[in-house]
């Protein structure tokens, strides 16, 4: 590795953000956008806790396939305009990507500790 590294990195985010992708079996979610369907196959939801408040859902990016067989990325923004709750008409199957995403970060159990010299 040609690179080396100094210092004690501190986190000065007020506003901690997490995002957790999860991959979606194909077929199983279908965005429509003006009339064209997209196979969605991966989804990044990026949640966020500001100020020490609740963990909130603020968005979704999913990865999808179109009718020609390409790659598109479609956002959905899950807070409403004035960011105190959430946007109104996000369809249900939205919100259980959502769901997922944070049962998933939540269920992993992630556990670490670096390398020892």
């Amino acid at each position: 590795m040609d690179l080396s590294a100094t210092g004690e990195p501190v986190m000065t985010q007020a506003d901690p953000q997490v995002h957790v992708g999860i991959d979606l079996q194909k077929g199983t979610l279908v965005l429509t956008r003006d009339g064209t369907d997209f196979a969605a196959y991966h989804a990044l939801v990026g949640f966020a806790a500001p100020e020490e408040e609740p963990w909130t859902a603020q968005e979704v990016k999913f990865s999808a396939q179109g009718p020609d067989g390409g790659s598109v990325a479609l956002k959905v923004d899950l807070l409403n305009d004035t960011y105190d709750g959430p946007r109104d008409g996000i369809p249900e199957a939205i919100w259980k990507v959502v769901t997922l995403a944070a049962t998933s970060a939540g269920d992993v159990g992630i556990t670490y500790a670096p390398p020892t010299p």
